[in-house]
């Protein structure tokens, strides 16, 4: 027997190596055609300026490391020689990025630079070039990164040192030696480029692979589920995937790789781990995952295992809801693809947008606000790394199906003349008037200032309502919506005077214009609103307004002033028509219930069940709700 290595690519063999036939071919024509009428392709100037901006950095980094290490005291020469260098990873280095997408990029470094110093020195160094703007360092992230922009590229640049003590221009990054004693944070970012060239590494044709990862990056984006932070996949998930189908069908053309990928995606054997390759332990003493002992981790439920060491899920965010969102997209795209193939159908119809706003009766607002655009964008952040958490929290509620989250958040400034404006712009009851207002009107107004809030949407799928039951359901999500706001707020950097949260439900008739694209919403007929009683106000909810009975003196909305002042806000509102919550306090008390409504428990999580593989009826219920 031979003991010969396969000589195909990927942990088993393919599955067919049949050409493509002519109709195939055809539809991948067609296909490239779609892509470029739905403009996923830069020009050519703007690809050649990608590259002037890539060299301008590489020459940079070099300049940093020159100057660190004469501070270090080394001469001249050694300065020189210490080199630095960039490499690219991600959309770019994939060649699957567009027009106005960002560049991720690595610096790499000696060992006698430091990671303050890359925050300390270089920060200041792109600020000060020549053609760069919004240079916004972030050394506590997960993976610290500066992002800027360089001649209107955007550049996140993360940094990683090694132990040499220069880096040559002709370096590569394959040898899993180059990881020994480096920090866990040098590691996390070598990990971007070391993944992203394996991928490609992995492939039997690269062109191929790039032209059906941008169709599936495309439909993914259009179907509002292509975003790790919120439980869906990210970049590198979706390339791994079709990188797989690539192995799969060695010598399939771009449409017939797409086609496969919706079939065999629709029916994966979930939780079978997806591998590129086989990963065995290896030159290093320790390695951080085998694949024969990882079945036996159930906390992943689509795993998706990166290539290169250290191999890690890139999947571990996604829930059960998510999971069931993606089963489902994955069959309408099967379905669609299979009738572009037999020609009774166009590519155009597998990029139609996606219906989220349209499609549930009921959503979750998550509104969070501060007075400071820099702050913002950090409180937002925080907040929507972490509703994923509230996602798996709502799916341990009896009645729900599905928690649905949408995958970006809404921003807005809104220009308040008082505090009462204020207020209630923090909870999103923003008027036609305070949303028109200019920044303009305001400058000069004592008291006046301008909220800045980002809104995030989870969609609320309800399940039938049983036969033979009678009279209104109560929904009770007091509990999770309250642990959510208390895990927000444990943000070491959270300031309860400066800060706002606010989780609150909503039908669908009162979403916001915003949220659709022009002319997508349909004309709704005019609703006759009572008018609140001993009240002059209109266009927006007061927090004065005396009909409003409340439930506790807290609320879930913390109060938001530029200048630090706080005020109560008001709780939200109880809706007792289908569907009821309860209001909620940050001290996590709930309101009590009407008479006779009938209260939903939450369930102990280990009666959540598991979805049902894609043939079952999880999915089609999830696609509806039926709270009346």
């Amino acid at each position: 027997m031979s003991t010969d290595s396969p000589t195909h690519l990927g942990v088993t063999p393919p599955i067919s190596l049949a050409e493509s036939n002519d109709r195939e071919k055809l539809v991948t024509k067609s296909l490239m055609e779609e892509l470029k009428r739905q403009g996923t392709f830069e020009t050519e100037d703007e690809s050649k300026t990608r590259e002037i901006v890539l060299g301008r950095l590489a020459s940079l980094i070099k300049k940093f490391v020159k100057r660190i290490s004469i501070a270090h005291g080394l001469s001249e020469s050694a300065a020189e020689a210490a080199g630095g260098k960039i490499f690219t990873f991600g959309s770019y280095r994939l060649g699957v990025h567009g027009p106005g997408s960002d560049i991720d990029t690595l610096c790499v470094v000696p060992k006698h630079v430091s990671r303050e110093e890359f925050f300390e020195i270089l920060e200041p160094m792109l600020r000060e070039t020549e053609g760069v703007t919004e240079v916004s360092g972030v050394p506590d992230a997960y993976v610290p990164v500066i992002g800027a922009k360089i001649s209107g590229i955007p550049i996140d640049l993360t940094m990683a040192r090694l132990a040499l003590s220069s880096i040559p221009d002709d370096l590569t990054l394959e040898d899993d030696n180059l990881l020994r004693n480096l920090d866990e944070r040098c590691i996390r970012s070598l990990n971007g480029s070391r993944v992203t060239d394996e991928i490609l590494r992995l492939v039997p044709n690269v062109q191929v692979f790039r032209d059906a990862l941008r169709c599936i990056k495309l439909w993914a984006q259009k179907k509002a589920i292509y975003s790790n932070v919120n439980g869906f996949l990210g970049g590198v998930a979706w390339a791994m995937l079709v990188a797989r189908i690539c192995q799969l069908y060695p010598n399939a053309v771009a449409g017939a790789i797409v086609s496969r990928f919706f079939i065999i995606m629709y029916q994966w054997a979930w939780p079978q781990p997806v591998l590129l390759k086989q990963i065995d332990e290896g030159p290093l003493p320790v390695r951080v995952w085998n694949p024969r002992l990882y079945p036996a981790d159930r906390s992943h439920r689509m795993p998706i295992i990166t290539p290169a060491y250290p191999s890690m899920c890139a999947t571990h965010n996604v829930s059960q809801s998510t999971q069931m969102i993606m089963t489902e997209e994955f069959k309408k795209g099967s379905d669609i693809v299979e009738k572009v193939i037999v020609g009774t159908a166009q590519w155009s119809d597998l990029f139609a947008k996606h219906d989220f706003f349209h499609k549930y009766r009921y959503y979750l607002q998550i509104i969070a606000s501060t007075g400071d655009p820099d702050l913002q964008i950090k409180w937002s952040g925080t907040v929507e790394s972490r509703i994923r958490q509230l996602v798996m929290k709502l799916e341990y509620v009896d009645s729900l199906t599905l928690a649905h989250p949408f995958v970006k958040g809404f921003d807005q400034v809104t220009n308040c003349l008082n505090d009462d404006e204020v207020r209630a712009a923090a909870q999103g009851e923003i008027s036609e008037v305070m949303a028109k207002r200019k920044k303009e009107e305001i400058e000069g107004n004592e008291g006046a200032s301008a909220v800045h809030s980002t809104t995030f949407y989870i969609g609320l799928a309800i399940e039938p309502k049983q036969a033979g039951a009678v009279g209104p359901r109560r929904l009770d999500i007091s509990y999770p919506t309250t642990e959510f706001t208390k895990l927000v707020k444990m943000w070491e950097k959270y300031e309860e005077a400066k800060m706002g949260i606010v989780v609150r439900h909503i039908k669908s008739s009162a979403l916001p214009d915003h949220v659709f694209d022009q002319g997508e919403r349909q004309p709704r007929s005019a609703q006759k609103r009572p008018k609140p009683k001993n009240s002059g106000k209109s266009g927006n909810m007061s927090p004065d307004v005396p009909n409003k009975k409340r439930r506790s003196s807290h609320s879930t909305a913390t109060p938001v002033s530029s200048n630090g002042t706080q005020a109560q806000l008001p709780p939200p509102k109880v809706i007792t028509n289908g569907l009821t919550q309860g209001t909620i306090n940050s001290t996590g008390e709930a309101a009590q219930s009407p008479p006779g409504m009938y209260s939903t428990t939450v369930k102990d999580p280990s009666q959540v069940p598991t979805p049902h593989p894609p043939f079952g009826e999880n999915v089609a219920v999830a696609t509806a709700v039926n709270a009346s």
